[in-house]
């Protein structure tokens, strides 16, 4: 069956937000000690590289949100970044990790095709612009970079990373089952079938 370019994103998005949801229920057994621990990583603890895949999902998702609704870039391309660890709490950071995620679902929901070569504005000290295409291929790959440094510091806890590489084969799907039903989800809402 083919798809469009555009449906690879949306899956790309759905994807993202189950090896989130995955993941956190992992960092959510973690005491709040465990989760602050120095580790070794790009960013200095889980907490840290959690809250730096969070922040820049707010920030990049809110440019794709502003170029949608043809608003102007925003103004203050720092607000996102003014605090390195704006969530202490393991389940906050679920939460508001849940919520971006769905956001970018929705983003992908309405995109088709003809829209990946539409320019966004980035708001940086220099504003920088991309296609949809782009900055979407950019933020999927910076989610999979970070998350699997989380995948990595998890194993030198007392809580066992989770597979995270269950999700497009068709035959593995008894094995995301019992998450698509916590997220509300079916493999038909996803895959079109």
């Amino acid at each position: 069956m083919n798809q469009p370019l555009s449906h690879h994103f949306l899956t790309m998005a759905y994807q993202n937000a189950w090896a989130n949801h995955r993941l956190a229920k992992a960092w959510c057994q973690l005491s709040e000690d465990e989760l602050a621990a120095p580790r070794v990583n790009f960013f200095p603890s889980l907490r840290a590289t959690l809250n730096h895949i969070l922040t820049c999902d707010w920030f990049y998702v809110d440019a794709l949100e502003r170029e949608l609704r043809g608003d102007d870039p925003h103004p203050d391309c720092h607000v996102f970044f003014k605090n390195d660890e704006p969530v202490t709490q393991a389940h906050e950071l679920k939460r508001e990790q849940a919520q971006v995620d769905r956001r970018l679902i929705a983003y992908c929901e309405q995109m088709r095709d003809a829209d990946l070569g539409k320019i966004v504005t980035i708001a940086r000290d220099t504003p920088q612009y991309d296609s949809r295409l782009r900055l979407l291929s950019h933020l999927f790959e910076h989610q999979l970079h970070h998350r699997g440094q989380v995948h990595a510091m998890l194993s030198g806890t007392s809580v066992k990373p989770p597979q995270l590489d269950e999700f497009f084969c068709a035959g593995e799907s008894s094995l995301r089952a019992e998450d698509f039903a916590e997220l509300g989800w079916t493999e038909a809402l996803i895959w079109g079938h």
